[in-house]
């Protein structure tokens, strides 16, 4: 039997469960068309973008990561070019220590939000897009870091996706009793989930793109979705937020006009 090696690491626990459930679904869709697999799920985080980066020469076949991402760009891949999540990764959600909520209600332009300092983990692919953006970034520690990052100040701010804020949240807030999660406002920009698959094997790259496209045509896809994403807009009341926009210039060229239909 073939043995698929998924390198699911750096991410949060909702991610990860969210991206293995979609693979098996791939793979079991087109299993009639190809050798029987085996998954075999590897969630080991790396502290440094080139072990990250290099993760397709230690054994890794597939992944999923934010198209262009930075750790990847002169990295032989093949990227298969289907959104996995509606863009829902790029819709961030701020966490704010709980004495400095006022500032943040009060804020009325991006230039306010850009003075203030965003805290994101090391080898994270958004910082150098906060940059690009002319955001203050302190990019710092490790994803364990963050909550006790941002209580110690040392930074005004971090950002989440919607789809993983809340499990992060609940993880970390009991010993962490200073930071909520900001009620009104969210910064966008397009950012797309992908799988970035090893380039030694295209046939798995086929398959998988063979298997995404019967699972969003049998409804498949959107069922993975709405059970792991299905009332988080209305939950965090996404349509409703003040909303700061982000270009986004690492979009490899496949991905350049890419749109989010979440809020659709």
């Amino acid at each position: 039997m073939l043995t698929i090696n998924f390198w699911n690491g750096n991410k949060s626990a909702a991610r990860q469960a969210y991206e293995t459930e979609l693979l098996k679904a791939c793979l079991d869709v087109s299993a009639n068309d190809h050798a029987n697999a085996r998954l075999k799920v590897d969630n080991t985080d790396y502290a440094s973008a080139q072990d990250e980066g290099d993760i397709f020469d230690n054994g890794a076949d597939i992944l999923v990561t934010v198209a262009g991402n930075l750790k990847f760009e002169h990295k032989p891949k093949i990227i298969i070019p289907q959104p996995l999540t509606k863009g829902l990764l790029g819709y961030r959600l701020i966490l704010v220590r709980r004495d400095s909520i006022a500032m943040f209600s009060d804020l009325k332009s991006a230039a306010e939000l850009r003075a203030l300092t965003i805290g994101i983990p090391q080898t994270w692919a958004d910082a150098e897009m906060f940059r690009q953006n002319n955001y203050t970034v302190v990019e710092k520690g490790s994803f364990n870091d963050l909550f006790k990052l941002l209580r110690s100040k040392s930074f005004d701010y971090t950002a989440l996706g919607a789809n993983e804020i809340e499990g992060i949240f609940e993880q970390q807030s009991t010993a962490l009793g200073e930071i909520i999660i900001e009620p009104s406002i969210m910064i966008y920009y397009p950012y797309p989930l992908v799988f970035y698959v090893n380039p030694q094997n295209p046939l798995l790259a086929e398959r998988v793109s063979e298997g995404l496209n019967t699972i969003k045509l049998n409804g498949q896809h959107e069922q993975i979705f709405l059970k792991h994403h299905g009332d988080v807009v209305q939950r965090l009341n996404l349509k409703k937020r003040r909303i700061f926009t982000l270009d986004n210039s690492i979009l490899p060229v496949e991905m350049k006009t890419f749109q989010s239909t979440l809020l659709d």
